[in-house]
């Protein structure tokens, strides 16, 4: 049973006056704080999104008084996010009269900046839906594969942050820090990967590093609405291993292809949310999992996205980016 303290009527004389605004707040806290759970995110939802969109903190009075805001990551994890990307998929595998693609297709364009003067195909009534527009393939000559560096960029896209990861945390994902270990999940087993032979008593970030004087860096590339969808390799490795997390995925992205992975089935409803699944391409018969080349096509997204690069390379790595920058696929991100 859930019970307030009582609270007394102040006398009305001068200065008590100014009480009555948190009373009623602290009276009003007890009151939600009598209701279910599933209530009290209800009730506070609405709050907690006027909190972060007013300006100059309007609602922040009401934190001295007991109420706190939801957490920001939080607040969007409460968001059906999951049924609106199955949705929106859906709806961008309509096919669209021949007649009707044209228009369509160019407000995109004009709207987001589309060179399709890039793509394979310039023909506009070529692709029959949003989906195949989105998807659209590049010519070859249009991206030319940096030979000269490790590492390029998996994909056309803005650079949002990066750097050697410090503290076993991943900077500013969506406007989010990760520890690193819940970002990627617990460690797969030995017998499965050969990861370094690290003592088990070190960090989560030390254990993840194979060879002796090699760091971790990560890179964070958003690719917006009128970028190209596809991504590629972003070095020589082999693929030795996937590990799937249902609601990891921009909102409002049908699906994400990986090529060599038939069995990878994204954004389904049979995934419980917070779980994550495993598939191993190492076994009895190939114990080199699956080589992937520099530039290789990898996967593709049916709708804007964010990739995480979180890659091994010496200490003396460099990078040669600027936050907030354009890239495209094949350019290098830095260098030896």
């Amino acid at each position: 049973m859930c019970q307030s303290d009582s609270l007394q009527e102040p006398e009305l004389h001068a200065g008590k006056w100014l009480q009555f605004p948190q009373l009623a707040l602290r009276r009003r806290l007890g009151q939600l704080s009598c209701m279910s759970r599933p209530a009290l995110k209800l009730r506070s939802w609405p709050l907690t999104i006027l909190y972060y969109l007013l300006p100059f903190g309007a609602l922040k009075p009401l934190t001295r008084v007991g109420w706190r805001p939801m957490s920001r990551v939080a607040l969007y994890k409460s968001v059906p996010t999951r049924l609106l990307s199955r949705a929106w998929g859906r709806l961008n595998q309509v096919e669209l009269p021949t007649w009707l693609r044209k228009p369509v297709y160019s407000l995109y364009i004009w709207t987001f900046g589309v060179n399709m003067k890039e793509a394979a195909v310039e023909d506009l009534h070529h692709y029959r839906n949003l989906s195949e527009f989105f998807r659209r393939k590049l010519k070859p000559q249009a991206r030319p594969v940096c030979c000269l560096h490790s590492v390029i960029s998996p994909s056309d896209g803005k650079i949002l942050n990066f750097g050697q990861v410090k503290n076993c945390e991943v900077e500013q994902v969506k406007g989010v820090t990760y520890s690193l270990e819940s970002f990627l999940g617990p460690r797969i087993c030995r017998e499965e990967l050969s990861f370094s032979q690290a003592p088990a008593g070190n960090s989560f970030q030390q254990q993840l590093v194979t060879k002796e004087g090699n760091e971790l860096y990560h890179c964070v590339i958003y690719l917006a609405p009128g970028d190209y969808h596809c991504f590629h390799s972003p070095t020589d490795w082999r693929v030795s291993h996937r590990r799937h997390f249902p609601a990891v995925g921009a909102t409002n992205v049908g699906s994400i292809r990986i090529y060599f992975d038939q069995d990878l089935h994204t954004n389904s409803p049979s995934y419980s949310k917070g779980s994550y699944n495993d598939f191993s391409f190492i076994s009895n018969n190939n114990k080199e999992g699956i080589p992937m080349r520099k530039g290789e096509h990898l996967g593709e997204f049916n709708l804007g996205s964010t990739i995480v690069l979180i890659f091994e390379a010496p200490k003396d790595f460099k990078f040669h980016l600027k936050d907030g920058q354009k890239i495209r696929f094949g350019e290098a991100l830095g260098s030896l």
